[in-house]
């Protein structure tokens, strides 16, 4: 399909699904972003995922979220995610926000996996070769590697970003002790980090501890990734265990064994609480993780358009009482 078939909706701004800064910086990031961890590769239904880039764009969702190892085979998310941009969105690169990371493994060989100065800038060359591109807008430190020191990786990601090769830095999945060290180099550095992204949910709140605070001290952003605990916090299991959802796989992050008889209940009392809220429970789960200004974006991983569309509409409601806020971190 030619680029100039796709018009955006004219009403992409007006009515989107908001915008808040991210951090103490000046971009604004949009309160939902789209995930490309599943969905996005070769072995999965790619008019479904151009249709859902479209959705995406068409309600204001300006953020892409990829890594170079997603999708199946892995660089098959960037690289499909590429041809979409050159094919339909080559007009409106400006208007988008791209995201990568590298730090888990991509190809074979010691150089293929970590943090190390070789293994982040290789990696990026390649993302953006994929993808096409000069550029990309946020690259993120995957995961901390401890057998790199510090100085060294982000030493990478500040070099990558005054080569323009990247805008921002962020990092992903860091203890907070060595999140606060990195944030203290990346500003001796003079590329203070944007944004730190990390699992929050219903059902997984350590960060409220110490990454949320640490993060707004030095005024970095944060997003949200597994809002939904990966399909937990939906109607999908509380009946038992679908044959095509993700607990039905041997692979993945979501086995059957973490769907106990105590896990059902707590989901559908949760189930219960959104429908009196007059949201689905997927709803009122993301709702919960945008209730606090912390939060900056909540990245979402939708199969399908009409999912995309149930994530939008939970962004009509994010007000909690304080009952609900006490009855849910009851259950959580």
């Amino acid at each position: 399909m030619p680029n100039s078939i796709y018009i955006p909706s004219p009403d992409r701004y007006t009515k989107s699904v908001g915008y808040q800064f991210c951090g103490k910086s000046g971009l604004k990031l949009p309160l939902l972003s789209l995930g490309l961890w599943h969905n996005f590769g070769d072995v999965d239904d790619a008019d479904e995922a151009l249709k859902m880039i479209h959705f995406a764009f068409d309600h204001g969702i300006t953020h892409f979220d990829l890594a170079n190892n997603y999708g199946t085979p892995y660089g098959s998310a960037e690289k499909n995610f590429g041809k979409i941009l050159k094919d339909h969105f080559s007009a409106y690169r400006d208007e988008i926000i791209i995201s990568t990371k590298a730090g888990h493994d991509m190809w074979p060989g010691p150089y293929g996996d970590g943090s190390s100065r070789k293994y982040l800038i290789a990696s990026l060359n390649q993302s953006l070769q994929r993808m096409n591109l000069e550029y990309v807008d946020i690259f993120y430190s995957h995961r901390y590697d401890s057998t790199t020191p510090l100085e060294e990786t982000m030493g990478a990601l500040s070099d990558l970003v005054k080569q323009g090769k990247a805008l921002y830095i962020g990092l992903s999945k860091y203890p907070e002790d060595k999140a606060q060290e990195a944030y203290q180099i990346l500003k001796r550095n003079g590329t203070p980090c944007l944004i730190n992204q990390d699992r929050y949910n219903i059902f997984t709140r350590h960060i409220e501890q110490n990454v949320l605070p640490l993060a707004e001290v030095n005024g970095v952003g944060f997003i949200a990734f597994s809002p939904l605990s990966q399909g937990l916090l939906s109607d999908k299991y509380i009946n038992g265990i679908p044959e095509n959802s993700r607990a039905a796989h041997s692979y993945g992050f979501l086995q059957k064994n973490q769907i106990t008889p105590e896990v059902v209940t707590k989901i559908k009392r949760l189930n219960e609480m959104a429908a009196l809220r007059g949201q689905t429970l997927a709803q009122m789960a993301l709702a919960w993780c945008l209730r606090t200004p912390e939060v900056n974006s909540v990245i979402v991983g939708a199969s399908s358009v009409i999912q995309l569309q149930d994530n939008i509409d939970a962004i009509q409601n994010t007000s909690f009482s304080n009952d609900e806020l006490w009855k849910i971190g009851e259950l959580g």
